[in-house]
């Protein structure tokens, strides 16, 4: 039989007379265990990002010799996994962010999770993990938000946070595509992102340095008073991202045309989901240009000087919307005049995806999971 050990090409046959490989797993072959003893509720408003998991957990194992086994939703609880595990040497690892939201109504929705699944499977891909199904990962997701519902914040200003995790756990230092992997599902409720509050605009940390590692720029713009990193690439300093987050730049543009525009998708890039409903927004309201293109920090710094910025804000599914004031600069900073200028379009995006997050306004945007 052929050697598959590097797995770079289809998945290899089972021996004659095998386990017939599981291509997915279903939702319909879920095993749910409960918790049996249930954890207090926190305050929302007492909230830290992400460091308050609910009672249970999703996991779905995964063998190249037999595949898919069956989901299982179970009491949270810590994972045991080989040292040799791909995950941690190779980071053979993925993970997604989206949320469920207690409406006005008290029902719970998720946000355009579909897109979610889209961009989990493309990574799943890319990082060698195996195929799955984004259907029945979706429906199993639901189960377990459905499950830990009273989890789900009774607020307006908090949601659960869902975090898809998928792992490379096959035990071998071999630099290879793995035999092994798990994905598992954890909540976690959340109040707003930012310490200084859910819409406060924040400071940028503009440094023309790459990084292999984005916790040490994070630290370094701390220490220089300010909340992100603005990510910059290129000799000509490029504007990516910020932190975690797409950016937004509204303005008048070189051409003096009132204009939206964010970076391109161009392999740098998250593929946002807030990024695209913002785009799917703007152009329906049909209102100023919008663009993905290519922004420099000269096109940036040029446009201040002229007084052709209007708003410049990052978006994400933690944030949802979140106003930048200031850019650190070559030692100098630049303002930026979002607050002063309302922040009329970056409210305005605010208040509709909230609205429909929350259910005030009715969507095809959002699922209903109860």
């Amino acid at each position: 039989m052929k050697d598959c050990s590097n797995g770079c090409s289809a998945e290899c046959p089972g021996e004659a007379g095998s386990k017939e490989v599981v291509e997915t797993f279903k939702a319909k072959d879920l095993i749910i265990t409960p918790a049996t003893v249930l954890k207090e509720k926190p305050d929302p408003s007492t909230l830290v990002f992400g460091t308050v998991f609910t009672d249970h957990m999703l996991t779905v194992e995964w063998s190249s010799e037999f595949g898919w086994e069956k989901p299982h939703i179970k009491p949270l609880q810590n994972l045991s996994l080989h040292p040799g595990s791909s995950a941690f040497h190779y980071a053979v690892e993925l993970f997604e962010g989206l949320k469920a939201f207690r409406g006005v109504d008290n029902k719970i929705r998720l946000f355009r999770p579909n897109l979610n699944m889209d961009r989990m499977y493309r990574s799943a891909m890319r990082a060698t993990l195996p195929a799955f199904d984004k259907e029945e990962l979706l429906e199993c997701i639901q189960q377990l938000v459905k499950l830990d519902q009273e989890w789900v914040p009774y607020s307006t200003s908090a949601s659960l946070y869902i975090r898809p995790t998928f792992i490379g756990t096959e035990p071998s230092l071999g630099v290879k595509k793995p035999t092994k992997a798990l994905l598992f599902v954890i909540l976690s409720p959340v109040g707003p992102y930012f310490s200084s509050g859910s819409f406060n605009p924040v400071s940028l940390w503009a440094n023309p340095k790459n990084y292999g590692s984005s916790l040490f720029a994070q630290c370094e713009a701390m220490d220089n008073a300010c909340q992100q990193v603005l990510w910059l690439y290129g000799e000509d300093n490029q504007i990516t991202e910020v932190g975690t987050m797409n950016l937004f730049l509204y303005w008048i543009n070189e051409d003096g045309e009132e204009e939206l525009a964010t970076p391109p998708l161009d392999g740098i890039i998250l593929p946002g989901v807030t990024r695209q409903s913002i785009l799917d927004l703007a152009h329906k309201w049909g209102e100023f240009k919008v663009s993905e293109r290519y922004l420099t920090m000269d096109d940036l710094t040029t446009a201040v000087e002229e007084n052709r910025v209007r708003e410049m804000f990052g978006s994400g599914t933690a944030c949802v919307v979140c106003p930048v004031s200031n850019i650190l600069y070559k030692g100098e900073t630049i303002h930026i005049p979002t607050m002063e200028n309302g922040p009329k379009l970056a409210s305005r995006i605010l208040d509709k995806l909230t609205d429909i997050q929350y259910g005030r306004e009715e969507s095809d945007w959002t699922i209903t999971v109860s």
